[in-house]
């Protein structure tokens, strides 16, 4: 039988979702997790493989077992046997077609910037710490910015040089810059993702909010295609893959919210 399920995790003591043979990953705590439940050796596919550091709060992934078990006992379970900084979600049957990351339709990303004068303590892993020196990011900006990034474009200007996608076209559905309080949330959906490419956009946002390139810029590097032209790659810690959309026959839970730590 194949399953689907939603796997939540704090990235940073991994170094990334996919399993590597030389350090430790969310895939291989996974796959321990459910073969030791299971009986039996299980592989995972995931929705989208996550770098190092970075946080899931609506990951899917899909297997196959022969094990009976119910939701119940699969869910906590599979628990039982993670680390307590990855959690199953929810888990059912699914359809033979269905696969995490062939049969999505979106993913949804969250990136979030504390944009104030002292470094944070308690958030030290989950927010890119942006200094406040004479003035705010301009939040405004940055979202205006972030629309020419909307439809169907070129993103080679925020592709990372070893991305191994076949071309940088990509579908943006949406993408918005909000502040609450000291916090600044970037929010981005789309089709699929280039490797890097929500944090070079980040990186690329913070020139606009600080002051250093206008609004304008952004269709400018659209046009150029070239990663050099662009700003910096945001570190890994203020980034959390929010969720995945799917075809509704799949009948699937409602994804999560994402982190929201400013009032």
């Amino acid at each position: 039988m194949k399953y689907v399920a939603c796997i939540e995790y704090d990235g940073t003591p991994y170094k990334g979702w996919q399993r590597q043979s030389h350090a430790p990953s969310v895939q291989e705590e996974v796959e321990k997790a459910l073969s030791q439940l299971a009986n039996h050796s299980i592989d995972i596919n995931c929705a989208g493989r996550t770098d190092s550091g970075v946080h899931a709060l609506g990951q899917v992934i899909h297997f196959e077992s022969d094990a009976e078990r119910d939701e119940k006992a699969w869910r906590m379970g599979c628990n039982t046997n993670l680390p307590d900084d990855i959690a199953l979600r929810w888990i059912q049957p699914v359809n033979d077609d269905f696969h995490a990351r062939f049969s999505a339709t979106a993913r949804t990303y969250r990136y979030i910037i504390l944009n104030q004068k002292t470094r944070p303590a308690l958030l030290q892993n989950r927010v890119y710490w942006h200094h406040l020196l004479n003035q705010p990011l301009d939040e405004f900006k940055m979202h205006q910015a972030a629309q020419h990034l909307l439809g169907e474009n070129d993103f080679s200007s925020f592709r990372a040089a070893g991305c191994q996608a076949k071309h940088a076209m990509r579908f943006m559905q949406s993408i918005t810059v909000s502040r609450s309080c000291d916090f600044i949330y970037v929010d981005i959906k789309a089709n699929a993702f280039l490797h890097h490419m929500v944090r070079n956009i980040v990186g690329s946002l913070l020139e606009i909010g600080s002051g250093e390139k206008p609004p304008e810029w952004f269709a400018e590097l659209l046009h150029l295609k070239d990663r050099n032209q662009a700003g910096i790659t945001a570190i890994a810690s203020g980034l959390y893959f929010v969720s995945v959309d799917y075809p509704a026959e799949y009948v699937l839970p409602k994804q999560f919210q994402a982190p929201v730590y400013g009032v």
